[in-house]
């Protein structure tokens, strides 16, 4: 595993524009996978304006990013294939068949795809590049969903949507270390995000309205840090000083501080919305996300959190990536980049 630019920071990678010689050459796009519409729509964000439409497998729920940042992944849960996008050009290749890929990850080494196979209650370990299957684990859990891994890769936290559980899984032999039971009736934990310093991991909850915030390595009882009404992704600022959390239930987002744990800003979606997924432009100053009800995607300016546009995309938006980011390479998901 490649260690850290800066052992302090784990996203010293990922300062503005600072785009690996893998991607540089790649357009600025916004990828928006439309869950109801069997598409992803693209979007040019310099001019905030549909480029294109394309086609995907049943129920396309994420776009992700592959750890060698050389293609995209569009995650088609219903219909059992990965469509790979060509980010150069833009367009799609043949698809891959893979069972109930809800959500995808990569190993810090590059060596293994992991796909959350929510319905089977599965993670199911592939190769990064062949995408064929080398090891099925049974998650023993409802709605396995998304996921980070800690400074040295070693293990990995998971969210399980429907049953209110978080697993540690080792990354090496693949297998669940750990699970326990977040302290609340009918918890529902969605995005998965460590802190800059590897020692705070934060879990946003959509029933809780709030995040849960642990210590990985001890994995032991979390607190709960309330942000608004169905928080639900999480995003780091280029500068590594500022966690975004998106509300999806009250249409705002949160900003959380870093260095003090505490809530800095929130801004509020004028008229409303349901911001869920999404990522951070490459120069830091718009915040994307996806409007999963309302069908659109809204733009956000990181400086003061005011609505910059509000783009009509196809029905059912989630699991949005921004692209090209910087970083040397992905850990999976719509883009967590080290």
């Amino acid at each position: 595993m490649p260690p850290p630019l800066d052992p302090h920071d784990l996203y010293s990678a990922d300062r503005p524009n600072a785009l690996s010689e893998a991607v540089k050459a790649f357009p600025a796009r916004i990828y928006v996978p439309n869950t109801l519409s069997d598409t992803v729509t693209v979007i040019d964000p310099a001019t905030y304006r549909v480029t294109a439409t394309l086609r995907t497998g049943h129920q396309p729920q994420h776009v992700v990013p592959s750890w060698d940042l050389k293609t995209l992944w569009v995650n088609n849960d219903l219909g059992n294939s990965l469509t790979p996008i060509d980010p150069a050009t833009g367009t799609t290749g043949r698809a891959v068949a893979v069972h109930d890929p809800y959500n995808l990850y990569f190993t810090p080494n590059g060596r293994y795809a992991v796909v959350m196979a929510s319905a089977d209650r599965q993670l199911v370990f592939r190769d990064a590049h062949t995408m064929a299957l080398v090891k099925t684990v049974d998650a023993g859990c409802g709605g396995v969903n998304h996921a980070d891994f800690s400074p040295d890769g070693r293990y990995f936290i998971v969210s399980c949507e429907f049953s209110g559980d978080l697993l540690k899984v080792d990354t090496t032999s693949m297998k669940v270390l750990a699970r326990q039971k977040l302290p609340l009736h009918g918890a529902m934990p969605q995005d998965v995000k460590i802190s800059p310093d590897g020692r705070t991991w934060y879990i946003a909850d959509m029933m809780a309205n709030g995040l849960w915030v642990l210590n990985g390595d001890a994995f032991g009882p979390p607190t709960l840090l309330r942000t608004g009404k169905g928080a639900h992704g999480l995003y780091v600022s280029r500068d590594s000083r500022r966690l975004y959390v998106s509300n999806r239930g009250e249409g705002s987002v949160s900003v959380l501080d870093f260095a003090t744990g505490r809530l800095a800003a929130l801004w509020r979606i004028p008229h409303g919305g349901s911001p869920d997924m999404g990522g951070v432009s490459a120069d830091g100053k718009v915040l994307w996300l996806s409007g999963r009800y309302n069908s659109e995607v809204y733009a956000i300016d990181t400086s003061d959190g005011h609505l910059i546009a509000r783009i009509p995309v196809g029905h059912g938006p989630h699991g949005l990536c921004v692209y090209p980011q910087p970083g040397r390479y992905s850990l999976g998901h719509t883009g967590i980049f080290r």
